[in-house]
């Protein structure tokens, strides 16, 4: 089976069908051909070998257990506090345009890693969790996308021996049946979510929870001292166990790239 997410030449039809629409982020909603069904909570969730909730399993945004470009009615945007930008930051941010920020900013399309909380913000493939006892394992469809996780409560390494990497210096913890994933030194390249950008101070706090079998919940909390005047904090947001495995899916840098951004600067000029 083939599957079929929203991509960049889907983005720019859109975008040109709609140049006078307004600018809002996302610019884009997945419409298929699929009524969209819940999955029912499916009982309690299951626990590993030293009693922690065990969050494994294939995992697809939204409640229906498949991928939300299958769905005729689009994802609810769930309902956040605005990002907390000191006055430069906002500035900077008003003023990007949707070239900038949908091929400058966007690794599926820079085919870059998405980095943290990239891997859950930016993901729209089938996502892969494995766990056992002191380890978390992530796993993306697409583009052969990974991290690994120690969950024994371990601290972050030295200061002298961190470096800039794209999901950082990861260190993990469990409150109650919570993860807590906690990350830093992380890649200045990435974006947290949307065009939004952030400093080398970047702190991530990560929450996952599975309160039934068939449902995960994320939750993060950004922290960026150059960038924002307070710490931000994510709704929860809603996954669903999906019946299959992730596919092979690898990204190669697009050759229409050029292309459209010329599209998206014609859109942009229109508006």
């Amino acid at each position: 089976m083939v599957r079929a997410y929203v991509g960049v030449t889907l983005a720019v039809t859109c975008l040109l069908s709609a140049a006078t629409a307004a600018q809002e982020r996302p610019f884009v909603e997945a419409v298929g051909n699929v009524m969209p069904m819940a999955l029912p909570p499916g009982g309690s969730p299951p626990r590993m070998a030293d009693g922690h909730v065990d969050l494994s399993g294939a995992w697809f945004t939204g409640p229906t257990g498949k991928a939300n470009a299958w769905s005729v009615v689009p994802d609810e945007r769930v309902v956040e506090a605005p990002i907390p930008f000191q006055p430069w930051a906002q500035e900077r941010f008003d003023s990007m345009s949707r070239v900038e920020i949908e091929l400058d900013g966007n690794a599926n399309v820079r085919c870059a890693p998405p980095g943290t909380p990239g891997m859950f913000t930016e993901n729209a493939y089938l996502a892969m969790i494995v766990m056992k006892p002191g380890l978390f394992v992530h796993l993306i469809e697409n583009n052969n996308r990974w991290r690994i996780v120690r969950t024994d409560g371990r601290p972050h390494k030295s200061a002298e021996e961190l470096e800039p990497l794209f999901n950082g210096d990861e260190v993990g913890h469990w409150e109650g049946d919570t993860l807590v994933i906690d990350s830093i030194s992380i890649d200045e390249r990435t974006f947290v979510l949307d065009g939004w950008f952030h400093s080398d101070e970047l702190h991530v706090i990560e929450r996952l929870r599975r309160p039934s079998m068939n449902y995960l919940e994320y939750q993060f909390t950004i922290e960026d001292p150059k960038v924002l005047t307070e710490p931000w904090t994510s709704a929860w947001r809603i996954h669903s166990l999906a019946g299959e495995d992730p596919t092979e899916n690898f990204c190669t840098n697009n050759e229409n790239v050029e292309q459209f951004r010329k599209l998206l600067e014609i859109q942009d000029s229109q508006n």
